[in-house]
């Protein structure tokens, strides 16, 4: 039985939904691509999200490639990772906007 491999764009493309699969790491994204720069301080200052969580999403984010800078205080700045926000931007796009079956009966 030979086994599936998966192409290198899925896995990414996974990579990228798995870590924006939690509302309070959409809402860091969320604030973060609002930022003119990058943000220095608590993120758990500016969201509804417990400090004692949020260094383990903003980890999820930086290791899915989302996100860029320190984590650790006292060095404390966040920012979009740009290169890989407009990667997973098209990725999603293209994923998306894929045809669908048109056949009678078939998927409603």
């Amino acid at each position: 039985m030979t086994e599936r491999k998966y192409t290198d764009e899925q896995e990414r493309m996974a990579r990228f939904a798995k870590a924006m699969g939690h509302p309070a790491r959409m809402a860091i994204l969320q604030f973060l691509a609002k930022q003119e720069c990058c943000f220095f301080g608590d993120i758990h200052e500016e969201l509804p999200i417990a400090k004692a969580t949020v260094s383990q999403h903003l980890k999820e984010l930086k290791d899915a490639g989302l996100i860029q800078g320190e984590i650790e205080t006292p060095k404390v700045r966040y920012c979009i990772n740009r290169e890989n926000w407009e990667l997973a931007r098209r990725m999603f796009a293209d994923f998306f906007g894929q045809p669908l079956c048109k056949k009678d009966g078939c998927c409603g």
